[in-house]
């Protein structure tokens, strides 16, 4: 048995009202002048309001200072930019306030903060990123879980491509999940930020890297997310549903520790070729990638039937990957993510350049079975 490395250090306070304690929290970080790190389509909504009254709405630019030119699928130039504008302002600390795409801003941004200039291309030849200034993370979807990640997906001006900045130093030093930042969230964005929740507990679990700890969290995510997705679609002001979709999310990023698989390579290209939300791409993929990994390896998704709620333990491999498989189907169905990609946009002549990129993604290669460029190019059809 190989060498493995077990780590959960995030501060996380979770509740209704708990964004209230961030002054507090700022003060023991030593953060006097923090940048709100966001996008600009989070301005307009109560969440923001509520962050802007709990920092201080008059002493905006004096006391605090705000970034919110974040694209919806992240790029370098967002996180120069956020650099720069930490620097002019003299600030000490980076809030990332949003979903998954601020957040992945906030937490690289300090990276140039450090090494302004430094292309992020050349992330993994620079041994020290210590001292990094704090980062307090707010997430305000219930998706990707980067708030409690120790990674940036960024798309990079040299390649066009996204590529992942994994390293320690990214992690937030607080985490806040408060539940009422998500209520006004709608049911379409409810929908898909909660799928990538989901698919990141699910190929998680199935990676066969060694982590029982993060298996466990994987599949209690799932539990989490059966009951709750569907209500917090439903009824947006249901607080409960929205914080248990807080903290799977949270929880499904802290069991990709052990890595992902295929649904994720084919996502990414979706989202930086033809623009589709990170989540949408991961739901619309999903089913295509489990009954892709089961004909191979039948039986892997028992307990991930038992966390559905589903009984499959007297079943045979091939009854409980199938039963599995199909309440995700209907599960993902039910929330209105049971469309194709060429609905979204997604052309046949955009396959080969999707097909590479699939390819060149580094999750497929921790897949629970191996991946070919053929099966790429198929599953993209199969789901096209």
């Amino acid at each position: 048995m190989s060498l493995s490395s077990f780590s959960f250090p995030t501060s996380t306070l979770f509740g209704p009202g708990a964004l209230a304690e961030l002054p507090a929290r700022l003060v023991r970080l030593g953060i006097e002048r923090p940048l709100v790190v966001t996008d600009a389509g989070l301005l307009g909504t109560s969440a923001f309001r509520q962050l802007e009254t709990t920092l201080g709405g008059a002493e905006k630019g004096s006391r605090w200072f705000l970034y919110s030119g974040v694209h919806p699928n992240p790029i370098e130039r967002d996180v120069i930019e956020a650099a720069q504008a930490c620097q002019t302002s003299k600030c000490d600390g980076v809030i990332a306030f949003g979903g998954g795409s601020p957040l992945d801003v906030g937490k690289a941004a300090r990276l140039l903060v450090k090494r302004p200039g430094f292309k992020l291309a050349d992330f993994y030849s620079e041994p020290d990123w210590s001292a990094l200034v704090p980062l307090v993370a707010i997430p305000t979807t219930a998706g990707t879980g980067s708030e409690v990640g120790r990674s940036s997906v960024i798309t990079l001006a040299t390649t066009g491509r996204k590529a992942v900045l994994f390293h320690p130093e990214l992690l937030a030093k607080q985490v806040i999940l408060d539940p009422v930042l998500t209520r006004d969230l709608p049911p379409k964005l409810t929908a898909a930020t909660g799928a990538d929740a989901l698919t990141h507990c699910i190929e998680s679990y199935t990676c066969p890297m060694f982590h029982p700890m993060c298996d466990g969290i994987a599949l209690e995510g799932v539990h989490l997310i059966v009951d709750a997705l569907p209500r917090a679609f439903r009824n947006g002001g249901d607080l409960d549903a929205r914080g248990k979709m807080l903290v799977a999310a949270a929880m499904g990023a802290v069991a990709f520790q052990k890595d992902l698989g295929i649904v994720h390579s084919l996502a990414h290209p979706l989202s930086t070729i033809c623009g589709l939300h990170h989540g949408l791409a991961n739901a619309l993929c999903l089913v295509a990638g489990m009954k892709f990994c089961a004909e191979r390896k039948p039986g892997i998704y028992r307990r991930v039937g038992s966390a559905c709620g589903l009984d499959v333990v007297k079943s045979t491999d091939e009854e409980a990957d199938h039963a599995t498989i199909e309440f995700i189907t209907r599960f993902l169905a039910g929330l209105g993510l049971n469309t194709r990609l060429r609905e979204h946009g997604v052309r046949e002549d955009n396959l080969d350049a999707l097909a590479a990129q699939a390819w060149d993604d580094p999750c497929h290669k921790k897949n629970v079975v191996p991946v070919t460029t053929a099966d790429i190019r198929k599953l993209y059809l199969e789901v096209m």
